[in-house]
Order: structure tokens, then sequence, then C-alpha cells
């Protein structure tokens, strides 16, 4: 009787722990998705390296495509490549009054996307979940990042081999901003703002997503 009653302890407690990995898990993807906010200020004596950023390349190796074709492929940019390309982009388009990257904190390091066939929806699909899978690796790695579709497309071109179309430029670096999401109502302004150095970001609540 003994025995039986610590095998049920032993497998209550196996149970538990189950529970509270899978908990800890859902956690912890929240934190990242909250972490991972559009940074447009970065810190200037953090230099992002070459293997970092091919960390964050790596997660195309093991997220869905849309028929598998696996049409995407990366240029990294660090160091001197990277300063001479963060002229040619923009940022922040609804704080006009703002540079953006203020001067002195630009970011280290570059990723430009591109395709191996003409952009169509299926490449922007894609575009989509390899972009934000990838900026949740840079969060997890610590770094912060923006999408960046105002580009010099051409001086993008010019760094990549022919054939291949530049779609999406990401900057990283490690983030100097502070961030505050405000849930809002569908119909309130969706713009963000700043006010005391806080980056203020409106995301619809939840109840008006879902559709009744």
């Amino acid at each position: 009787m003994a025995d039986n009653y610590l095998g049920k302890k032993m497998e209550d407690l196996a149970s538990r722990k189950k529970v509270v990995k899978r908990v800890s898990a859902t956690k912890s993807l929240d934190t990242l998705l909250l972490k991972n906010r559009s940074c447009r200020t970065w810190d200037p004596s953090y230099v992002v390296t070459e293997e970092q950023l091919k960390k964050i390349v790596e997660v195309n190796t093991k997220i869905p495509c849309a028929k598998n074709q696996q049409v995407l492929r990366f240029k990294l940019l660090t160091g001197k490549q990277a300063a001479e390309f963060c002229p040619f982009i923009k940022l922040g388009a609804l704080l006009p009054d703002m540079k953006f990257p203020p001067e002195g904190c630009e970011p280290s390091a570059f990723i430009i996307v591109c395709s191996t066939i003409p952009e169509n929806k299926w490449v922007d699909m894609d575009l989509g979940i390899s972009a934000q899978s990838m900026l949740l690796k840079a969060t997890e790695m610590g770094l912060s990042g923006i999408c960046i579709g105002a580009f010099n497309k051409e001086k993008a071109k010019s760094l990549v081999p022919d054939g291949l179309d530049p779609v999406l430029a990401i900057a990283l670096g490690k983030g100097a901003e502070k961030y505050q999401i405000l849930h809002i109502a569908e119909d309130e302004s969706h713009n963000y703002f700043r006010e005391n150095g806080i980056h203020y970001i409106p995301k619809v609540r939840t109840e008006d997503l879902i559709i009744k």
C-alpha cells in the first residue's frame, strides 16, 4: 500500500511538472512578443556580429513557407557595410518632426531579405512569417530590430547577386528605447507617438479583434 501511495505521488508530481513546463513556454512566447517592438534608436556601443545574424537567419530552416518553395535569401550587413547602407533607409513615418535613427544611434547591422522570384502574394506571405520569426529570435538574443519597407532598393540591389529582388530590410542592434503598449478600441487612433521619452504603441484590444 505504501509503495502504491508513493507511486501515485510520483505520477502526480510528474504530471504537475509537465503543466508547469507548458505554462512556462506560453509565458516565454508572450514575453518575447511584448519585447519585440520596432526599434528606431540603438546603443552605439554594442556591435552585432555576423555570427549573430547567421543565428537569426537560421530560423528560416525551421519555419513554414508557401508550397515549401523557400524563395527567400538573406544578405548580411555588418561593420562598414551596415554604416554605408544606413543613409538609404527611412524610419518613423508617423513622427515626421523627429529624425530616426538619431545621430550616433544607428543600427549596427542589417539583413536584406531578397526573393529569387518576382514578388507576389506568396512571397509576401513568406516574408511576413520570416521577418516576424527572425525578429523574435533577435529579441530572444537580447537584440532589437525593425522591418523597413522604405529603403533604397537600387542600393540594396548593388549589394546582392543579379536575379535577386530585395523586398525588405531589417535593422538590428541593441535597443535604446522604452516602450509601452496601449490597448485601444478599434475606432481609436492607431498612430504610435512619443511622450517623455516613452514610445507608445496603440494595439486594438482582443474583444474588438474577434468577429461577433
